[in-house]
């Protein structure tokens, strides 16, 4: 009798116990008005303390109920979709994955509250514990299991679309919805973005619209965090980490010393000490990984996935990256993926110098164009020399040709508002000449003398329109030394007659007129200046 008693104990139940008959006479009663049955049966399905073959009993039932639950059951399938099926056993889940898709395919006006469910399991559960009224501690679940959470998702989105072809156009106003507040914490953040990208993977249709969305996300956080800022921010956690170690804080009150020995110490680790940098870092790798892993098969790479994704991410670069002013890092996926192969670097390139030459372009998207090709062609080691000779001709021919355009007309003076687009493209070609000079001279100097020598410096900076007085005076001051190095031109006449001149803010944004010299009238800044994200 003992032993049996223990065969009883240990083994779990295959029948349940529960009450208030079967669904189709619950559903049947309640549509005649008798509500009894069916309130225990949302009682019962809301149990907290609910055990794996009582919910797989309750889903066959209602998987053979299926045609019953209309619109009019909306608040029954809203507690079974709230059902806790997703960290159970093997058997729950397959059950419950089937029930989704008998549900949608006789009952598509479920389909979104279906895909609704499932893109709220794409962030990590948190963790409240709880003493008295009081939340001591609120944080992610990092179980062991998240990832099998998230294959389980992405099975269940499979799943509903094999039964309902149409449900990625309904997908993506859910994922915007979806997605987490910027200030959540970075685990969230990070594994939404990674389950946003995968399911690019299975429904292709959708992979500009969800790269898009990602896309202005870390725009938002990449804007909120200048360069300056960040460093800045660096900078103090690194007199911070200094002063905690030399002891010379005795003068301070230490009433938050136990707290803080528990935060990790930013300088010596790849957490960033400026929060949204450190967003932004996490999530960048993220994409950056992603690039990698759609570009390469095998270790080698795939080119035409590459030009799809490339098309893709050239796109939103159009629309959102190169509009967006002084964006530290986002741009830099441009930069990844044009290393892959000097030809996207080379297709990038012409791009951009259409935007530039095409007078229908605003004259900001023409002089940001004119920027991107300065940075790309000045700081990416994987372009050739040959490749930076051929845009500087490019750059130069054009500046002449605007030259001549200029000088017989009423226009050829000094006026940022007017010739942006040409002082744009100086200080590109400017930029360009001081970090690349030495390569174009490298090997035969006599050579590469010639060439520059050809590109007529003198006439542009002698110009009417008189670019150094508008580039950035670090560029100018960097660009007049290496040509008279090298007896080019010899700009430090202009220089001296500009620095006597004062360029004026025409009106301040505090209101009134301003007399303050404007060192930076273009508003420049180097999109691929060398990245300050730790990982």
């Amino acid at each position: 009798m003992l032993c049996e008693s223990d065969d009883f104990l240990n083994s779990p139940p295959k029948k349940t116990v529960r009450f208030g008959g079967k669904v189709t006479e619950v559903l049947s009663n309640y549509s005649q008005g008798k509500t009894s049955d069916f309130d225990l049966l949302m009682h019962q399905l809301s149990d907290p303390e609910i055990k794996d073959a009582q919910i797989i009993n309750w889903l066959h039932e209602f998987r053979n109920s299926i045609t019953y639950l209309t619109i009019d059951y909306e608040q029954l399938v809203s507690i079974l979709l709230k059902l806790p099926w997703i960290n159970r056993s093997k058997e729950v889940v397959e059950e419950y994955l089937a029930f989704l898709g008998n549900l949608v395919s006789a009952q598509t006006v479920y389909l979104r509250h279906c895909l609704r469910m499932i893109i709220s399991h794409f962030v990590p559960a948190r963790i409240i514990i709880r003493e008295g009224d009081v939340d001591i501690s609120d944080s992610d679940d990092e179980d062991d299991g998240i990832f099998s959470t998230f294959n389980t998702c992405h099975r269940a989105l499979q799943i509903i679309a094999r039964y309902v072809p149409s449900a990625p156009r309904f997908l993506m106003p859910i994922l915007v919805e979806k997605f987490p507040y910027v200030n959540k914490s970075v685990r969230t953040m990070e594994c939404y973005v990674h389950n946003l990208l995968r399911i690019t993977v299975y429904f292709p249709t959708l992979r500009h619209d969800i790269l898009e969305l990602v896309f202005e996300r870390l725009l938002k956080i990449d804007v909120s965090a200048s360069r300056h800022e960040i460093e800045d921010a660096e900078e103090a956690a690194l007199q911070k980490d200094g002063a905690n170690k030399s002891g010379t804080e005795e003068g301070l009150f230490n009433m938050d010393e136990d707290l803080e020995e528990n935060v990790p110490v930013a300088v010596n680790s790849e957490i960033m000490a400026h929060p949204a940098a450190d967003r932004l870092d996490t999530l960048m790798l993220v994409v950056f990984a992603y690039i990698k892993n759609m570009c390469y098969t095998s270790g080698s790479l795939d080119l035409n996935k590459t030009k799809d994704l490339y098309k893709d991410l050239l796109a939103i670069f159009d629309k959102l990256i190169l509009p967006t002013h002084a964006c530290c890092h986002v741009q830099f996926v441009m930069f990844y993926l044009c290393s892959f192969k000097l030809g996207f670097a080379e297709a990038f390139l012409e791009h951009l110098w259409k935007k530039l030459q095409n007078p229908n372009n605003p004259p900001i998207i023409r002089q940001t164009a004119a920027t991107y090709i300065g940075s790309l062609l000045s700081r990416a080691k994987f372009i050739p020399v040959l490749t930076v000779k051929a845009c500087l001709d490019l750059l130069v021919n054009w500046l002449h040709g605007y030259i001549d355009n200029q000088d017989a007309g009423s226009r050829a003076f000094c006026d940022v508002s007017l010739h942006g687009p040409f002082y744009a493209a100086s200080q590109a070609v400017f930029y360009t000449l001081i970090f690349r000079h030495k390569q174009l001279l490298e090997g035969n100097l006599r050579k590469g003398l010639a060439y520059l020598q050809n590109l007529n410096f003198e006439r542009i900076v002698m110009c009417q329109l008189n670019p150094l007085k508008i580039c950035l005076p670090s560029v100018v001051n960097f660009f007049a030394a290496i040509t008279r190095k090298y007896q080019l031109v010899f700009c430090y006449t202009i220089m001296e007659r500009n620095s006597r001149q004062m360029i004026p803010i025409v009106r301040s944004s505090l209101g009134g007129d301003s007399t303050q010299t404007c060192t930076n009238p273009l508003d420049s800044f180097f999109p691929f200046d060398p990245c300050i994200l730790k990982r």
